[in-house]
């Protein structure tokens, strides 16, 4: 199952606690957030839940514990959220937003450089 819906802010921390440590409990996901975002319980489960239901993690059973992790990579689903920015803002054009990137400055000219490369790279080895 491929994962298609927008992550909220708090279901993003979820994901990132799962791909940065792995498989957890609910509880583990709590504990291990407190620091950058203090939830109760339930509120940690119904996050999990919701993610389950998205296609972006899932659960096994150890015992009476659900033990949750990510069902995809993280480089997946950032390209996925690339893509929706992309149709959103661009029109569906990739060169649209290079271009941006490069007015704007956010790219440079080395970077863009390098990005050349790797694409020549890449059409030689097609």
């Amino acid at each position: 199952m491929v994962a298609s819906k927008r992550l909220s802010g708090l279901e993003q921390l979820v994901m990132d606690f799962l791909w940065a440590g792995g498989p957890a409990s609910a509880e583990q996901v709590r504990e291990g957030l407190m620091t950058r975002h203090a939830m109760k319980d339930a509120t940690v489960r119904t996050i999990l839940r919701r993610l389950e239901e998205k296609g972006y993690a899932a659960h096994v059973e150890d015992g009476r514990t659900y033990i949750y992790s990510g069902v995809e990579r993280p480089e997946n689903v950032a390209m996925r959220a690339v893509r929706q920015l992309i149709d959103r803002f661009w029109g569906g054009s990739a060169e649209a937003l290079v271009s941006g990137l490069v007015e704007q400055e956010v790219i440079d000219r080395k970077e863009l450089a390098e990005l050349a490369k790797k694409l020549a790279k890449k059409e030689k080895g097609s």
